[in-house]
């Protein structure tokens, strides 16, 4: 856990399985459980088992974790068989992004047709 901020986040509690989760996937480094509230047919959030606020403090202290998580929200996508469909992984960083938890995680969404994301940009913004 990083030092910038002590208390628990729900994802390590997950992780200790004090509380629930539809685990898909986990290897030594990582879990991957369903999102309770999901925003696709297939919504998994893809946690490190060390915990970083966000994905840049991820990647500046262990770059080889960070592909850990990239490589499991891969697993996740042939488990839930979307490779041949296509599926998008996500990292929101801070709260303008929609970062509630502030303990890195992956969302792995698929199994549908998946429409844009971010602020929708008029032609005439282009000016």
């Amino acid at each position: 856990m990083t030092e910038s901020d002590p208390s628990e986040t729900l994802f390590e509690r997950i992780i200790a399985r004090e509380i629930p989760a539809d685990i898909v996937h986990e290897t030594a480094t990582t879990m991957a459980f369903r999102d309770i509230s999901p925003q696709a047919d297939t919504h998994v959030l893809v946690v490190p088992k060390t915990r970083y606020r966000n994905v840049g403090e991820l990647a500046a202290a262990d770059p080889a974790l960070l592909a850990d998580v990239i490589a499991t929200a891969h697993r996740v996508a042939e488990l839930d068989g979307l490779v041949d469909s296509g599926y998008r992984v996500v990292f929101n960083t801070g709260a303008d992004a929609g970062q509630t938890v502030f303990h890195v995680h992956a969302h792995v969404l698929g199994g549908e047709q998946l429409g844009f994301f971010g602020r929708y940009r008029d032609e005439a913004d282009d000016d």
